[in-house]
């Protein structure tokens, strides 16, 4: 407890009597300061107890002593303390009255009390108050490192941090959940301090924040956990008043403690990513007995039952499409690239896909559930179990992404991030279709086409079951298809400039009547000798066949390319 007046009013040795504002001796005391000066203010922080022998002071006068002791008052001063017998044989009576008005309490010190023995008790007992809040606060630390050796673990800390707190904590993770509190109320309570524990987040470890609860009962203080450039977890704890010096120790040891219980080790953390890396090359590579067997206990579970591939990627601005010239990496046989300092993604690339691995980490990790996420040279593969939390989690995510991306969902048959803007930056990323262990490269290839499609149409999430259910005439609008088409009708098109004859409209009418004169002449309303001397002359322009049936394919493809509106 800390010092009082009441104490100091109560030592038997001081002999010191209350003369006013006797209802105010519960006040703490941080120090007592003797001082002569007419204006002490300039020296003094608040909290103390101002001795005088009004040596220079008028303290008979009202005026002077209204005024002195208004000022101390203002300044923080806890009470004054006037030596009887030295300058004054009493108290005078206007510094008595001056101090009721100003509620501060006046202690008259005897004459055979020095001030200094007054000093020394409020250091004995602030020296006290500090060995006991450090006593504490180490007790505090000795408490919360068994609770941390315990089965528990971050729970337990979290239960007996609260109880030495006299308040709430709770623990969220990279993703910003909230995975335990104490007590069980207090996740509630946690859970409205999304957007505060997000913000932290952005800043590099270690860093604090003061906010207020919602409902503005408590004093909430978030501290974030890790040593990387990125929070692994945030740690929020919640108290009627701001912490005292025991408290604060013990706030300070469940953080490196939590820290050491949520941040893995960087080699643990390097061997697991190799592992992860070696199962999915075994995997792409056809050998699922050889990946079954290096999985192990790790990622065993998550071959035994049907999983998705996921292939995720950041989307710059200003290249929303990639080059046509440029095969991927299964393309190009290479192997998952392993991951490892500066961090998983690479030199300067976007913490989207950090994002993105932390919540699936924290939807797998909730549930019980594997995952395997290997970085790609600056793309994410991710294997995740059909219908899990991960698989979810990444369906919430993307969700959620293309909502920031446009401020609404995006609208039907526009690109997101073409209502976005060119400065939108983003993910895309393509999910395949339930598989097993037989068939991973064919999930992966299904995972890149429906990645090719999310780029393509501004989506964030594009499953290859949308692809295969969908037309394929959005894909015609690749800008390489459509340069095709154009240099194939270029000819055509000239000559219906020329005004000698409608042929690109006459090989779309028969071509669309799969080659049935009558009906093509009646849709177009010409003879059917005239269509057949304008298909004579398509075949002459171009020089190809329309009994091939690869040329009349490519013709239709090149009619449809032309008539996909850009960006669709």
């Amino acid at each position: 407890m800390p010092h009082t007046l009441a104490s100091l009013v109560n030592h038997t040795a001081l002999k010191l009597t209350v003369r006013a504002a006797e209802d105010r001796l519960d006040v703490p005391v941080r120090w007592a300061h003797a001082s002569e000066l007419i204006d002490p203010v300039p020296y003094m922080e608040g909290g103390e107890l101002l001795l005088i022998t009004a040596l220079k002071l008028d303290a008979a006068d009202p005026d002077t002593a209204r005024r002195y002791v208004r000022r101390v008052a203002e300044a923080g001063v806890v009470g004054l303390g006037f030596a009887v017998g030295v300058n004054y044989e009493e108290v005078p009576q206007a510094l008595v009255d001056a101090a009721r008005e100003q509620h501060l309490p006046l202690l008259a010190v005897p004459r055979r009390t020095p001030f200094i023995a007054i000093s020394k008790a409020v250091s004995a007992a602030v020296a006290a108050d500090q060995y006991r809040a450090v006593t504490a606060g180490f007790e505090a630390q000795r408490e919360l490192t068994r609770a941390a050796l315990g089965a528990e673990g971050p729970a337990e800390i979290l239960a007996r941090l609260a109880a030495h707190l006299d308040g709430w904590a709770a623990l969220y993770d990279a993703s910003g959940a909230v995975v335990a509190a104490a007590p069980d109320w207090a996740a509630r309570r946690a859970g409205r301090l999304a957007q505060d524990v997000a913000r932290l987040r952005e800043r590099p470890a270690p860093a604090s924040a003061v906010v207020s609860d919602t409902d503005g009962d408590d004093r909430v203080e978030l501290q974030s956990l890790g040593t990387g450039r990125r929070a692994r977890g945030v740690l929020a704890v919640g108290t009627a008043a701001p912490l005292g010096t025991a408290e604060r120790y013990a706030v300070h040891a469940a953080v490196a403690l939590l820290t050491l219980t949520t941040e893995r080790s960087r080699a643990l953390q390097d061997a697991e990513q190799r592992l992860g890396a070696a199962v999915l090359k075994m995997l792409l590579a056809g050998e699922p007995d050889h990946a079954r067997a290096v999985a192990g206990r790790l990622y065993g579970g998550l071959l035994d039952a049907p999983f998705r591939v996921l292939v995720a990627e950041p989307v710059p601005a200003d290249d929303q499409q990639p080059s046509p010239d440029l095969p991927t990496p299964f393309e190009r046989g290479d192997p998952p690239a392993q991951g490892g300092p500066p961090g998983p993604w690479g030199v300067g690339a976007p913490s989207v896909l950090d994002a993105l691995a932390d919540a699936l980490d924290s939807a797998a990790a909730r549930s019980g559930e594997a995952v395997l996420a290997v970085p790609d040279v600056g793309r994410l593969i991710v294997l995740v179990a059909d219908g899990g939390a991960a698989a979810d989690a990444c369906a919430e995510f993307a969700a959620a992404a293309e909502v920031r991306l446009v401020g609404q969902p995006r609208p039907r048959g526009r690109s997101a991030r073409e209502a976005a803007g060119r400065d939108a930056e983003g993910l895309a990323a393509g999910l395949s279709a339930p598989t097993g262990p037989m068939a991973a490269a064919t999930a992966y290839r299904q995972a890149e086409q429906a990645l090719a499609v999310a780029r393509r149409r501004g989506r964030v999430l594009v499953e290859h079951a949308d692809v295969a259910a969908g037309s394929v005439l959005p894909l015609l609008a690749d800008d390489a298809v459509r340069a095709f088409a154009d240099g194939l009708l270029r000819a055509l098109r000239e000559h219906d400039a020329t005004g000698r004859g409608d042929l690109v409209a006459s090989l779309r009418a028969w071509l669309a009547r799969h080659g049935q004169w009558d009906a093509a002449a009646a849709d177009l309303g010409v003879h059917r000798h005239t269509l057949r001397y304008r298909m004579r002359r398509v075949e002459e322009i171009l020089g190809r066949s329309l009994d091939d049936p690869d040329v009349r394919m490519e013709l239709w493809l090149a009619l449809k390319a032309t008539s996909v509106p850009p960006g669709e």
